[in-house]
């Protein structure tokens, strides 16, 4: 299987200064700094978040001056060459929920199942993606940020999620059908046998699968910052997202990945970059990769998890860090490695690979998905075998169906014993 499109490499654009706070007071200049920063490592892309609450604080109303906010960041994102993802409702930021008024207090109402929420983040959805698609350097609109995160404290059930995330996935494509439109869960949509969000909505859902791999979720404990298991969990999620979905050609985009203290301490942070992205670029399934994220988090701000402050490629006095060092030279194989029918840093063809068969097929039994999590014996075999190089996962019907494995890059498909 010949690769058909070249790598995206970009990066979750978390502002140098003010954090996302900054859209209180935004600075062009300070867009201008940051993005010269991520321009200058090759990064083709940014991934930005405006937050909901202060564009739509009403339900009935939609601060125009808040959507010119945007646009203005996604001009500056222009003058660097780089194209812009959008990602609409936020939602969950970096430990913090922002959320408007109008479903908190004595207005309290699931943002998943009350029809007049809902109603009111479809207009806003429609108004923002108009407005977005008004610029030629956006390619996609993403619903939220791992919008499954506001779950608990939004009550939501199954249908009911699969319904909310639908009807906004109309709303994106009739606002901008050129663009992308995308859905995005963190990992418990894979791993958790009781999360009201499931595998199967984050495939059939929107035009690419997102997948968001941080290794804090305990991969790290099973073998350290280095071990097989770390350095693979990127690849394992693509392949489980891959073995999801019906479409056998439907593209994953690893959306979110990063490198956290202390699951990996400064000093293994650039090996780290090397060992993942080796193993998950030589995917056929990956669209790209956005790193999290573009600049540290500055310490005068107060109440963030530790871990939060150093996950930037750059300081916030613009310094590159081993991180973004590393990826800015996997960035340069990538691109030298375009057209040569290889992989940038495997030195194999995306045909010929095996594949594991999963034990469930987590589209039609979502209630079994703590069999495919991090330490568990189906993760450990695989985790094993992909040692000796990339291995697919294939599940259900479709580990017989000769056409899904050619269309996937698949020879040979081994039983877990």
């Amino acid at each position: 299987m010949p690769l058909s499109r070249p790598t995206r490499f970009g990066a979750n654009y978390v502002p140098s200064a003010g954090w996302f706070h900054s859209w209180l007071d935004p600075s062009p200049d300070t867009y201008r700094r940051d993005f010269e920063d991520l321009a200058g490592i090759g990064l083709d892309h940014v991934r930005v978040f405006p937050v909901w609450p202060w564009i739509q604080p009403n339900r009935a109303l939609i601060r125009r001056r808040g959507v010119d906010d945007v646009l203005a960041l996604i001009d500056v994102a222009a003058e660097f060459g780089l194209s812009v993802a959008v990602d609409l409702l936020q939602g969950h930021l970096s430990s913090f929920d922002f959320l408007p008024s109008w479903v908190l207090t004595w207005h309290r109402r699931s943002v998943f199942t009350d029809r007049d929420v809902r109603d009111g983040i479809a207009a806003y959805a429609d108004t923002l993606t108009r407005a977005v698609a008004s610029r030629d350097n956006v390619f996609a609109v993403t619903l939220g940020n791992e919008v499954n995160n506001l779950y608990p404290a939004n009550p939501t059930t199954p249908q009911e999620s699969r319904s909310w995330a639908a009807e906004l996935i109309d709303v994106v494509r009739a606002a901008a059908p050129g663009l992308l439109s995308l859905h995005s869960l963190y990992d418990a949509t894979w791993y958790d046998p009781g999360h009201p969000f499931h595998p199967a909505d984050n495939v059939d859902l929107g035009d690419l699968t997102t997948v968001h791999s941080w290794v804090f979720n305990g991969v790290s404990e099973i073998d350290g910052p280095l071990g097989p298991a770390t350095v693979t969990h990127a690849d394992y999620l693509v392949e489980l997202a891959a073995a999801t979905a019906l479409d056998p050609a439907r593209p994953v985009w690893l959306q979110e990945i990063g490198v956290p203290l202390p699951d990996v301490p400064g000093a293994d942070a650039a090996e780290f970059v090397r060992r993942t992205l080796d193993a998950v670029t030589a995917n056929p399934a990956l669209w790209g990769v956005t790193w999290w994220c573009s600049h540290d988090l500055d310490r005068s701000l107060a109440d963030y998890p530790e871990r939060e402050y150093d996950l930037g490629l750059f300081t916030v006095d613009h310094r590159p860090k081993p991180a973004a060092k590393e990826l800015e030279a996997v960035i340069g194989e990538a691109r030298r490695a375009a057209g040569t029918g290889r992989i940038a840093g495997t030195g194999r063809t995306a045909g010929g690979r095996r594949a594991l068969r999963c034990p469930v097929d987590l589209r039609t039994r979502p209630e079994r998905r703590a069999e495919v999590a991090p330490g568990g014996p189906f993760h450990t075999e695989w985790v094993r075998l992909r040692q000796a190089g990339p291995l697919a996962i294939v599940a259900g019907d479709r580990a017989d169906d000769a056409q899904h494995l050619r269309t996937r890059g698949i020879d040979a498909v081994i039983t877990q014993a």
